[in-house]
């Protein structure tokens, strides 16, 4: 028996595979978002010539979690879990006269970290374990700067889906059993699926710069997430820029 999870989109019996719960939650951007910011601010020296998001991205992961000084809120298209709430918009916050577009770019694929970790954070509250995570798509195949943020803020195991083309394969798996392939889902599912030999694993002093980060993250989101948020926001932007000037000092 499943608890009602609060903010899940759907808890649906044989929504997937039979006898077994389907968990439905999600986000309602990612890749768009960082699309978002290529396509409308970002300068043309990243746009220009090459691939933009390569661009960017080669600046962003020469930063340290929290050297930025920034914090964003990832929902330029509303939040769907955990607060379903159409109306609620992107947030950027930390910006001083020095803040670079790389910056901005990697506090963007940080904020939709902490959006998944939040949802994370939900299914476990709720006595649904989440030891590790399966990426599938195109940012999972092309992005490995990505895929390491969202390990270190998850702080689990990220593993990319063998297969490019998982939609797909979910049907060429359904078709396989109502073919006679195979006898139930679940055998299908062994035989034909995988995950690839590499693994992004959480590093352990990012993974903890993260966790102070995702508690500001937090604030924010309950702050304009909840009507009954009482807390102030006053610490918010003195603890990301505490925050960022002891990171500096460390390199």
């Amino acid at each position: 028996h499943l608890p009602d999870i609060p903010g899940l989109c759907g808890i649906v019996p044989g929504s997937i595979i039979p006898g077994m719960y389907g968990l439905e939650a999600g986000q309602s951007a990612v890749g768009d978002i960082f699309n978002w910011f290529v396509s409308h601010l970002a300068p043309t020296e990243y746009t220009a010539k090459g691939d933009p998001h390569a661009n960017l991205t080669a600046e962003a992961e020469k930063l340290l979690p929290g050297e930025s000084g920034l914090l964003a809120l990832d929902w330029n298209n509303g939040n769907r879990t955990i607060l379903v709430d159409p109306l609620l918009t992107g947030l950027l916050i930390g910006q001083t006269l020095h803040t670079t577009a790389p910056e901005i770019y990697r506090a963007l694929v940080e904020a939709t970290a902490f959006g998944a970790l939040t949802i994370i954070n939900r299914f476990e509250e709720y006595g649904v374990k989440v030891d590790e995570v399966v990426n599938c798509g195109g940012i999972a195949e092309k992005n490995p700067f990505v895929m390491q943020i969202y390990a270190d803020v998850c702080n689990r195991p990220m593993k990319i889906s063998r297969s490019a083309q998982t939609c797909a394969l979910g049907a060429a798996i359904f078709g396989a059993v109502v073919g006679g392939a195979y006898k139930t889902v679940e055998q299908a599912q062994r035989k034909m699926t995988g995950t690839k030999k590499k693994v992004f694993r959480p590093r352990k002093k990012a993974a903890e710069t993260y966790a102070e980060l995702y508690a500001l993250y937090r604030k924010l989101h309950d702050a304009f997430g909840l009507s009954n948020y009482h807390d102030t926001l006053y610490d918010v932007m003195k603890r990301l820029i505490a925050l960022r000037d002891r990171v500096r000092s460390s390199r």
